[in-house]
């Protein structure tokens, strides 16, 4: 009994911190899904109207297309360059130490500051990326200005800005996978490229599906950099769900249909991870 009691005052901390910090904000959430509120006045009890507006609401929908642009974008091009620069140290280059240094250095620096400096590279008239083009004798780009331009240009640098991370994700994986096995693949006449399709690909599955789940989410989180870099514009076209929320919450002051979106955004994540960890699952050990 006394190291029971012990366990319960020892994890009291925690239980506190969960109940206020999560525990609090969620039952509030639901509670505004059915309330109207702009902090300055009492709240309104509303029904389901939240709900139903929500269906009707164009800019969600388009937030949510533009979401799902970003991560098709995003996911595959974040994975391809990862699992690349993973192989590559692997091999057992001079100064890894350096080089794991310099793929991680993006992930620690403040997302602000790599989009402010994006948004410079990127700016039409005097963008470096522009200036670049134009030595070489090609026309400006406009990044952030056209419609069709904009989300994959932040596609671009939220890669730049967390790849390092999904580095250390793929090389962890590729160092635990045992050198037997590619031995063992050579005595039988495997090359490369079988070592890679039949022994690599399928050891990693557990950082694919580690990989893949985070990039989901942080796609899914989307915010900082349509906010900073062109506060969802051009027409809307980098307008994230999270950027539409943040305006309807803190802009309009709809904080009951803030907080609606917020919570089917939450089971959109979940029912999207879940169908993305079979599909991954099922893919390794079909």
């Amino acid at each position: 009994m006394k190291r029971q009691s012990a366990g319960l005052w020892m994890s009291l901390p925690y239980m506190l911190h969960m109940g206020l910090f999560f525990g609090f904000p969620l039952i509030f959430s639901l509670i505004l899904v059915f309330h109207r509120w702009d902090v300055y006045t009492p709240m309104e009890f509303s029904g389901l109207a939240n709900l139903t507006f929500l269906f009707s609401d164009r800019l969600f929908l388009m937030a949510l297309r533009n979401t799902f642009i970003f991560l098709v974008i995003h996911i595959p091009l974040q994975i391809i360059i990862a699992l690349g620069a993973a192989t590559l140290l692997n091999i057992g280059t001079r100064g890894q130490g350096i080089y794991r240094t310099l793929f991680f250095m993006p992930v620690v620096v403040s997302g602000v500051v790599v989009t402010i400096l994006f948004q410079q590279w990127f700016a039409f008239d005097a963008g470096q990326l522009n200036r670049l083009l134009h030595s070489v004798g090609l026309g400006p780009i406009p990044w952030l200005i056209s419609e069709w331009w904009a989300m994959p240009s932040i596609a671009l640098m939220a890669t730049w800005k967390n790849v390092g991370l999904y580095v250390i994700l793929f090389l962890a994986g590729l160092q635990s996978i045992p050198k037997s096995l590619y031995e063992a693949a050579r005595m039988d006449g495997a090359n490369a490229w079988h070592e890679f399709r039949l022994i690599t690909l399928p050891m990693l599955n557990p950082s694919f599906v580690t990989v893949a789940i985070l990039s989901l989410i942080g796609g899914f989180s989307l915010f900082i950099e349509p906010y900073v870099m062109t506060g969802g514009g051009p027409m809307n076209a980098t307008l994230s769900v999270m950027l539409h929320i943040y305006n309807q919450a803190f802009g309009f002051g709809q904080m009951g249909y803030g907080a609606t979106l917020g919570v089917v955004m939450a089971l959109i994540i979940f029912t999207t991870v879940r169908l993305q960890k079979r599909w991954i699952e099922k893919e390794a050990y079909a």
